[in-house]
C-alpha cells in the first residue's frame, strides 16, 4: 500500500541553520515522533529505531536512512526503510526542499512517498494515511519550534 504526503512549514530561522539541523542526528532523534535512537553511519547513512502505534499496533521499527540527491542548502532526498516485525514494513523517502523567506526564516517543503506491508496494512488505507500525515505533520511542526527563533 503506497500514500503520498506533502506539505511546507515556515520556519524562524536562517537557511544554513535550518540545513545544518536537517542533517544533525541529535535534532532529528529529539523531533521525530517515536524515535528511541539515531545514529549516523556517515555523512549520508544514520540507523535509527523508531517506536510507533498505529490504531491497534505498537510496534518498533529498526531501520536505516540515506540521504541522496544533496545539494546544500537547498534540497535533499531522505529514504529509509524500517522492518517492525511481525508487524511488518515501512519504507519511503521525501523531497525536501529549503527555500530563503528574508534572512531570518525558511520555508521548507516536502513530497513523501512511503509504502507499508505487512499487519500495517491490512489496518486499512485511510488509518494508516491519517496516522502518516499526523507523524508528518508533528515532526515538521516540532522540528520548525526546535530550530526556529520564538516569535517577538
Amino acid at each position: 500500500m503506497a500514500l503520498v504526503i506533502e506539505g511546507e512549514e515556515r520556519i524562524a530561522a536562517p537557511l544554513q541553520k535550518v540545513w545544518d539541523a536537517l542533517n544533525d542526528p541529535k535534532v532529528l532523534q529529539a523531533t521525530i515522533p517515536g524515535c528511541q535512537n539515531l545514529e549516523m553511519k556517515s555523512p549520508t547513512e544514520m540507523a535509527a529505531t523508531v517506536v510507533l502505534k498505529i490504531g491497534p499496533i505498537k510496534a518498533t521499527f529498526n531501520g536505516e536512512v540515506t540521504l541522496k540527491n544533496l545539494k546544500p542548502p537547498h534540497s535533499y532526498t531522505i529514504q529509509g526503510e524500517g522492518k517492525g516485525g511481525i508487524a511488518g514494513f515501512a519504507k519511503g523517502g521525501a523531497d525536501v526542499t529549503l527555500t530563503a523567506d528574508g534572512p531570518d526564516a525558511t520555508v521548507l517543503k516536502y513530497a513523501a512517498k512511503a509504502e507499508v506491508g505487512g499487519k500495517i496494512a491490512q489496518l486499512g488505507s485511510r488509518l494508516i494515511e491519517s496516522t502518516s500525515k499526523k507523524l508528518a505533520g508533528q515532526f515538521f511542526s516540532s522540528f520548525g519550534e526546535k530550530v526556529g527563533s520564538p516569535p517577538p
